[in-house]
């Protein structure tokens, strides 16, 4: 609404209550004995001020918020709200002609009390279970709408973490993704808030993450969208990933262990990249031999360590007074821990 049509509605409502006034003053003065012009004037201007100060709250405002609301909703908030009041009034419907057979004021308030009831109890239950309400409109469909929808809306969530993490603006370059990266708009705002943190690190490493997204975008081979889909039923990133991917049955490609764990306890598949990382990582059997430089003391006396070119450490005995040279070893122990593959080796 723009501000003239707000100034007319003042306007309206100030002559309304203006005239309310005098009318009230009028009835006042001669209930009291008082002159009459006195409270009329004075009770005009007091309506006239209310109205000219209070008529938005209760006229462009609201409608203001309301558009506002509808136009971020989900669709299948929406199409919950209006199907639970068209069902709450069905059930009202049923109602009116029994009670309108009872006596006199029942039969008249009864009714309304009635839809307004059964409309409010529709609308919280639809709107708790719109996903239920979404899954079982899209079982109606026919099947091969459904297999044609599921092929073009084979989504793939994108969480914060893994855009900051980076490699999955490598990863889609490959050609091993086959499917649409989305972003929700709520991890978007996460990560320029992240960006624009007054802390040195998280801001760099927002800004990372928006070049990742500009990358993903403008370079990647597969398509990369950003969704205004959101779940306002709760409040935290993670969790509304995880009921947004449970509504399009969809995975999550994440590194964040938290919501790796808390997914997959709700039945999402999780794409985990550092899971990946180690899958495909080369495979070292004792016996064989590497080469590797030798950058730093071990733990234990004597110990050197390296690293290989996909990040795997190797723990080479006696390899202290070789630093900062490259060796062949040869490789005794292989071990996979839960922050990655580590090779012990020895010198030949």
């Amino acid at each position: 609404m723009g501000l003239s049509v707000e100034f007319l509605f003042r306007i309206i409502g100030a002559i309304a209550l203006a005239i309310s006034g005098g009318m009230l003053g009028d009835d006042l003065a001669r209930l009291l004995g008082g002159q009459i012009d006195i409270y009329v004037v004075v009770l005009s201007l007091l309506g006239f001020l209310t109205g000219l100060v209070l008529t938005p709250y209760f006229t462009t405002r609201p409608i203001r918020r309301a558009r506002k609301s509808l136009a971020t909703m989900p669709p299948e908030r929406l199409v919950a709200i209006i199907v639970g009041i068209f069902l709450g009034l069905v059930a009202a419907a049923l109602l009116s002609l029994p009670l309108s057979l009872l006596p006199s004021p029942f039969r008249q308030i009864l009714p309304l009390a009635a839809a307004i009831v059964f409309c409010y109890m529709s609308v919280i239950i639809l709107v708790s279970r719109q996903n239920d309400l979404q899954a079982f409109i899209n079982s109606l469909r026919p099947t091969g709408q459904q297999g044609e929808a599921d092929i073009s809306e084979n989504y793939i969530l994108l969480d914060t973490s893994v855009i900051i993490d980076g490699r999955i603006a490598d990863i889609s370059k490959t050609g091993f993704i086959r499917g649409i990266l989305l972003i929700p708009n709520f991890v978007l705002m996460e990560l320029q808030h992240i960006a624009d943190s007054p802390d040195p690190l998280r801001r760099n490493r927002g800004r990372r993450g928006l070049e990742v997204l500009s990358i993903l975008q403008n370079e990647a081979p597969i398509p990369t969208r950003i969704t205004d889909m959101d779940v306002s039923e709760v409040r935290d990133v993670d969790s509304k990933l995880v009921a947004l991917a449970r509504h399009l049955h969809c995975p999550i490609m994440t590194n964040d262990y938290n919501l790796n764990r808390v997914a997959e306890l709700q039945g999402v598949t999780v794409l985990n990249i550092n899971d990946l990382a180690n899958a495909v990582k080369a495979v070292y059997l004792p016996g064989e031999e590497l080469t590797v430089k030798i950058i730093q003391e071990g733990r234990e006396t004597d110990q050197g360590v390296g690293y290989l070119e996909d990040g795997t450490m190797v723990v080479v005995e006696d390899g202290k007074q070789y630093i900062n040279q490259t060796l062949t070893v040869t490789v005794t122990k292989v071990l996979q821990t839960t922050a990655g593959r580590m090779i012990f080796a020895r010198l030949q």
